[in-house]
């Protein structure tokens, strides 16, 4: 059992604590999520744990931390490395060996335990997590849901009682990401492992929670079953607002108890009137929720044009024969799992590598060909790691760099309150993307590229990032985003294109392209139905 008692913490120079007297008890083998705004302060409720915080964060910690009624608040990070196993919201930078094997094996190192000891662990930990195909794999080869559970084996093998997850799903498509929080679960039921996992998107790690942690915007907690914390919380999962908006009660957390409530709901809405496009694929069939709203979609002239793009590394190829348009005023979204390309086709569309055959046309040009001036007024990035774009002392700096006060004013619809003279590394993961997003949007190029842009950033921040995208398709310029977040493309893209292994299998009206199979299907369309996208379209049916 691990407990929390009287915590609190507070930033130096912050003029407001981030934690205020936080009591939070865990018991052995419990899955616990914790929520929250973006930048509320759940990484440094996570980092308490393990020493983190305040021991390279800086900052004063109040309170006191027990493991079995012992204090381990003045151990340092390197003591407790045994007792909290801690992953972090990138867990391929916490790498630090070559293989999968040397990576499970190098805590253990660390601590000093006998090569037999270690040995066995291994084994252990290779069949518990599904690894052992992998143990002699490059960790750079590994697929994302591969490596997020190295990351975990590689904590796991030096048995601690309590493992720390920031983030885990993030970067996972939908696929891997249940096999992470499934092994998760599993963990906790038969290891009695107190399992804690700060997550943005609840529709994913909901259903595997005994508690949900809520942390409020003064650094105090909620704590309850979910579906109490829920029924009350400011932003809640579709499958949740569904349930609220439908007078459900207890709200239903999975996809199969909301589908038996909704066979008996009185008031359930009509056949939505988008249903007959479900077979339509042409460029004149709108499917997207978006596209009830825009008659015109699938109608405006092409602005970028790729014919047989091939793209190799080494000897294998990435891309193979991909053919796309992207029309100006649409946004689009480009699905896949894990490794399937996603990021090598922006890149390669962003003119800045190098492709082995095919051709590229954006607006005239072949971004290819253009300088980096010439290319920045043309076509604009955010890459996975946002963070990478970011060079400046202070957020204000950077958005003075950037436009100045259209700047700012874009950062603050995305993540409210951070500080202009916070340091750019200094925010949390959703903060710094935020940021980043702000810096390239305020340019309104033509073409807009984002990879992952909604990794760390919470309900209302992509409600925000839906509209900054839905202004730029206004003002006519076209927008790929490469996500995972089913329920955002259901909410904002015109058109989805699905790569599998470099290859386009799928391309078409966003109703059409998720309603084809369950992995990109969003929760209401799971649960009423494939004409149903969004909760929106069922409450303005009911009206």
């Amino acid at each position: 059992m691990i407990e929390l008692r009287g915590l609190s913490f507070r930033y130096d120079g912050a003029a407001a604590p981030v934690l205020r007297d936080v009591d939070l008890m865990l018991e052995d083998g419990e899955v616990v999520v914790v929520a929250g705004r973006t930048g509320v302060g759940k990484s440094t409720l996570l980092g308490t744990f393990n020493g983190l915080v305040p021991q390279f964060t800086g900052g004063t910690l109040r309170g006191d931390i027990l493991l079995d009624e012992r204090s381990v608040i003045d151990l340092a990070p390197r003591e407790r490395a045994h007792l909290v196993g801690y992953v972090g919201q990138d867990p391929a930078a916490g790498f630090v060996t070559d293989t999968v094997e040397e990576e499970l094996a190098y805590g253990m190192e660390q601590l000093g335990l006998d090569a037999a000891t270690m040995r066995r662990r291994v084994e252990e930990t290779l069949d518990l997590l599904g690894l052992a195909e992998l143990r002699d794999r490059d960790l750079g080869t590994l697929s994302g849901g591969q490596a997020q559970r190295v990351a975990i084996g590689s904590v796991l093998t030096m048995h601690p009682r309590v493992l720390v997850l920031d983030e885990p799903t993030s970067a996972l498509d939908s696929t891997a990401a249940e096999d992470v929080l499934a092994t998760l679960a599993r963990l906790a039921h038969d290891v009695d492992i107190t399992v804690i996992v700060a997550e943005h998107r609840l529709e994913r790690v909901v259903p595997f929670a005994d508690r949900l942690c809520l942390v409020r915007e003064d650094g105090t907690l909620e704590v309850g079953p979910p579906a109490e914390v829920l029924r009350t919380a400011p932003v809640v999962p579709p499958i949740v607002a569904l349930g609220r908006l439908a007078g459900w009660s207890p709200l239903p957390l999975t996809v199969r108890e909301a589908r038996r409530r909704a066979r008996t709901w009185a008031q359930a809405p009509p056949t939505h009137v988008g249903s007959e496009r479900e077979a339509g694929t042409g460029d004149g069939e709108p499917g997207a929720s978006v596209a009830d709203r825009d008659p015109e979609a699938g109608t405006r002239p092409v602005l970028l044009t790729a014919r047989d793009l091939t793209v190799v590394r080494g000897r294998r190829p990435v891309l193979h024969g991909v053919n796309l348009r992207l029309r100006g005023g649409e946004v689009t979204a480009l699905m896949g799992r894990n490794g399937s390309g996603k990021s090598t086709l922006l890149w390669t569309l962003h003119g800045t590598r190098a492709r082995a055959g095919g051709r590229l046309d954006l607006a005239g040009s072949d971004p290819a060909t253009l300088s980096a001036a010439q290319r920045r007024d043309l076509v604009a990035l955010v890459p996975q790691n946002a963070s990478d774009l970011l060079y400046l002392e202070s957020v204000d700096a950077e958005c003075e760099a950037a436009g100045g006060a259209p700047c700012r004013a874009l950062l603050e619809q995305l993540a409210p309150g951070i500080p202009g003279d916070r340091h750019p590394r200094d925010l949390s993961e959703g903060q710094r993307l935020a940021l980043v997003l702000a810096l390239v949007l305020v340019t309104e190029p033509a073409l807009v590229l984002l990879d992952e842009p909604t990794r760390g950033l919470d309900y209302p921040a992509k409600a925000a990032l839906a509209g900054a995208l839905a202004r730029l398709a206004q003002e006519g310029r076209a927008v790929l985003v490469a996500t995972h977040d089913v329920e955002f493309v259901a909410e904002v893209a015109h058109r989805v294109v699905v790569l599998a292994d470099g290859e386009v299998v799928s391309s078409g009206p966003t109703h059409a392209v998720v309603a084809e199979t369950p992995a990109f299907a969003p929760q209401v369309s799971k649960i009423l139905g494939p004409s149903w996208l969004t909760v929106a379209e069922v409450e303005a049916a009911l009206r």
